[in-house]
């Protein structure tokens, strides 16, 4: 059977690094085995559904290089791939539940759900369950009677279809990651399967659509974990447990103070999504890997490498290599922490492999937002092979390099003025005249004509190359500042000397 794996969000929000993880792990586990990537919108909460969120969704994987083969945008033959469109499906699937004895029809108010867990409330048990010491007194189909059942769903009496666990077993499976992992069907509630409204719960749903998708392997956070025994249970009651997906639990990417979150984000100034995401209902703006000038290639090599390891010491890696050499078994089972300065540092290395034809695309709109001309394509390439190195995030570029273009707005003079004498404001009103005379416009030429003017002078030019980089740039960085007057031309060089002197 082929390997069909799934990730299913829900369109509620940004996309956290948690979650792109998972789709990588997904999506490098199904390409090394030659296999399908399915993306599945589990909408059934209608309640937290946010405009938006599933266009950004599809929008943050096609930055990422992480496209589906299968998902609402891309069809497949297992659709729809929204689950608010395979509603009419679900509700046999419960009732086939409750004919077998596996689950009930619950008919309790939310007052009487609010009196039970009222009732039931201790020291040690502060947040009752509705589990099988709770559901004996409870108005469900296990208490009523056959003709009061059919009563009150004749007169379309508003309820939900639970799953009934049973009190005493023990449910096992093994975890790609994991292990073994064993649960106490005693310690886990009567789970909602199908909700008033007719919408599955996500424990109905992801069972029913993983087994009519054909998915063979299931990832997922381990915030899912303590959901197993339940979903255990539904393969085992629905007569499908030998096609139950192989799971693997994957672990959390843990920030400062515990499991890494937007307040972290906030706090710390780094991203934790992947692409901005402004909240349409509070209109608060998560800052993400995109914006901040992340190359994907660097955001999914950083991820990978985020709880997982090939064995080796190498850390950089392209997506064919990942693909190639992904193991589900060789993820860590403990939490990953995120290094912002780490992922900083996959980038740089990242501005530093990428051919300049690649980096180009990736950094004009950071010079078009800064309203830098880089039209000359030839320039703009020579200019980026000269600053990459220097470059840890995209707009670092129009930092290191949008001076080439543009004069600078400011000078640094104040590092200039302790040591500035007459004799230096001399030697630069003379060399402004050699510069003007200068016949071959380049490096050596240019360079030679200002050591010989130091040397006339009894100047050292050592301290005559920081003034002049100032005038050029504006600041204390760059490349070779002959380098750069060669790349700005004469005329340029000439004006931005000539306008730092009269500053001086």
């Amino acid at each position: 059977m082929s390997v069909r794996v799934r990730f299913a969000p829900s369109p509620t929000g940004g996309l956290h690094l948690g979650g792109v993880r998972t789709v990588l792990y997904n999506y490098l586990f199904a390409k090394h085995h030659g296999g399908e990537f399915v993306l599945r919108i589990e909408d059934t909460d209608q309640t937290r559904f946010v405009p938006g969120a599933e266009e950004y969704i599809f929008n943050c994987l096609k930055w990422c290089g992480l496209e589906p083969d299968e998902s609402p945008v891309h069809n497949g033959p297992y659709g729809p791939y929204r689950q608010s469109e395979r509603k009419e499906m679900y509700r046999s699937y419960a009732e086939t539940l409750v004919a077998r004895g596996f689950a009930y029809y619950a008919f309790d108010t939310k007052e009487e759900l609010e009196k039970m867990r009222e009732d039931l409330k201790t020291e040690e048990n502060p947040s009752p369950q509705y589990d099988h010491r709770a559901r004996k007194n409870m108005r469900n189909s296990l208490n009523l009677t056959d003709d009061e059942v059919k009563d009150l769903l004749e007169k379309n009496t508003p309820h939900v279809i639970r799953i009934k666990m049973p009190e005493n077993d023990v449910l096992s499976f093994t975890d790609m990651i994991r292990g073994e992992v064993s649960f106490q069907t005693g310690l886990v509630d009567d789970k909602v399967l199908l909700k008033a409204d007719g919408m599955p719960t996500y424990h109905l749903a992801v069972v029913v659509d993983d087994y009519l998708m054909k998915i063979t392997h299931a990832f997922r956070g381990e915030e899912w974990l303590p959901s197993a025994p339940v979903h255990l249970l539904l393969w085992k009651y629905l007569g499908w447990d030998a096609y139950m997906p192989q799971w693997a639990h994957l672990p959390l990417i843990l920030g400062p103070s515990g499991k890494l979150s937007k307040r972290d984000g906030a706090k710390y100034g780094f991203p934790v999504f992947a692409m901005n995401w402004t909240d349409p209902k509070t209109n608060e703006l998560t800052e993400g890997f995109f914006e901040k000038g992340f190359l994907p290639e660097a955001f999914i090599n950083m991820l990978a490498v985020l709880g997982w390891n090939d064995g080796t010491e190498k850390e950089l890696y392209t997506m064919d290599e990942l693909i190639a050499s992904f193991d589900i078994k060789r993820v860590h089972s403990a939490g990953a922490k995120f290094d912002y300065e780490k992922a900083k540092w996959f980038n740089h290395e990242w501005i530093k492999r990428l051919p300049v034809s690649d980096l180009r695309l990736q950094i004009d709109s950071y010079f078009a937002a800064s309203g830098i001309d880089v039209s000359d394509t030839a320039k703009l390439e020579k200019v980026i092979e000269l600053v990459k190195d220097r470059c840890t995030l995209l707009p670092d570029f129009v930092q290191q390099g949008g001076f080439f273009f543009k004069a600078p707005e400011s000078l640094e003079l104040d590092a200039v003025k302790p040591k500035w004498t007459e004799e230096k404001k001399q030697f630069f009103v003379e060399y402004v005249d050699v510069l003007k005379t200068i016949g071959t416009w380049e490096i050596t030429t240019i360079e030679n004509a200002f050591k010989e003017l130091a040397a006339a002078k009894a100047i050292k030019p050592g301290e005559l190359q920081l003034p002049m980089r100032i005038m050029l740039v504006g600041g204390k960085f760059g490349p070779a500042v002959f380098q750069i007057a060669e790349m700005i031309g004469k005329e340029e060089t000439v004006k931005r000397v000539e306008f730092a002197l009269s500053l001086l």
